[in-house]
């Protein structure tokens, strides 16, 4: 992903946490998933992968995109935090703009 792309993806994470359209972290991704409500899901390439393999299994087997976000700590400074390993979308239409920017599945990376 290139830089603007990724300034963007980073701005608009950052609105959907300050809009309740996100959730943060490995736990609160994990009960969106559950609930039905994630939309698609950033997961840092350079996170754990102890908290990746918590969390990726469940939204692979609900068929919930995972988007390669910025590193961990890009991620967590977006979302106003020091490190973040995955971050939830939960608002459509920031889903759809995410989706428009064209960022890289985390399979194809990893």
């Amino acid at each position: 992903m290139d830089a603007i792309r990724q300034r963007k993806l980073i701005g608009l994470i950052g609105l959907g946490v300050r809009g309740r359209g996100a959730v943060i972290g490995v736990q609160q991704v994990r009960e969106a998933a559950r609930r039905g409500k994630l939309q698609l899901a950033i997961a840092a390439p350079d996170a754990s992968s102890n908290s990746l393999d918590k969390v990726l299994p469940l939204l692979r087997a609900r068929g919930i995109a995972v988007f390669a976000g910025p590193p961990a700590t890009e991620l967590g400074s977006a979302a106003g935090r020091e490190t973040a390993a995955v971050i939830g979308i939960v608002d459509k239409g920031l889903a759809k703009g995410i989706r428009a920017l064209g960022p890289e599945t985390l399979a194809d990376v990893r």
